[in-house]
């Protein structure tokens, strides 16, 4: 293979994790506006809940890494990094279920955006960069509930009886302890802009290392790198 087909062949995968709230969205958004790419929500991989009546599918826990279709998640990242096209679910959170598939192609950057992002070790060994996002908890209370509202059609009440009851647990169970597999932690408490040069600076180091710059249109390099850990 040619040095230019080997550089098309390149592929990066960044991990973001971290709990509801925290501002992993507003990275990823970060990410492809400077850098252009794909993103994989964990979100899309809910396992579908057909087969369950509907007035029982209230009572699953959703907020826990055995609600996602993990096996299916990594075989369409294995696919996508080597350059394939995958055809990924479109998940209704109206009714728990399945609801189409979308055909998506691999990028040169391929961003991993959910909560449990870092609780598989064979999903993690196929990330070049794992962030994790933190913030206080009030705050990613604050946000959930303003999402859930205005993107989900939910009430407050139903959003804290289902944050007290498994989201928090369960954030204390699973996503708070996969802060030490990441190579970049970043707190999204009062400057989101430094969050964003912080992650910016860390995936031009990776793509750099990967014998790929991004183009002029995209803008200029990032900011100094965050805080490193692991």
């Amino acid at each position: 293979m040619d040095s230019y087909n080997a550089l098309m062949m390149s592929h990066t995968l960044v991990g973001i994790a971290g709990g509801t709230g925290a501002g992993k969205s507003t990275l990823v958004r970060a990410l492809l506006d400077r850098f252009g790419g794909l993103c994989v929500d964990l979100d899309s991989y809910y396992l579908d809940r057909s087969a369950v009546p509907p007035e029982a599918r209230h009572e699953i826990n959703y907020d826990e890494p055995d609600a996602i279709d993990h096996t299916l998640l990594t075989e369409h990242l294995r696919r996508l990094k080597v350059g394939e096209t995958v055809q990924k679910p479109r998940y209704s959170f109206h009714t728990h279920t399945r609801v189409g598939i979308e055909t998506v192609a691999s990028a040169r950057l391929i961003v991993v955006d959910g909560l449990f992002t870092l609780w598989w070790e064979n999903l993690r060994t196929l990330l070049d960069l794992k962030v994790f996002v933190d913030a206080p908890s009030d705050l990613r209370l604050l946000r959930r509930i303003q999402r859930d509202v205005t993107e989900r059609g939910r009430c407050v009440e139903s959003v804290l009886t289902q944050y007290l009851g498994t989201v928090r647990p369960m954030h204390e169970r699973y996503v708070e302890p996969t802060r030490v597999q990441a190579n970049l932690v970043v707190c999204n408490e009062d400057s989101v802009k430094k969050c964003v040069e912080s992650v910016v600076s860390a995936v031009q180091a990776i793509m750099s290392s990967h014998s790929w710059q991004p183009s002029s249109e995209q803008g200029a390099a990032g900011g100094a790198i965050g805080e490193l850990v692991g």
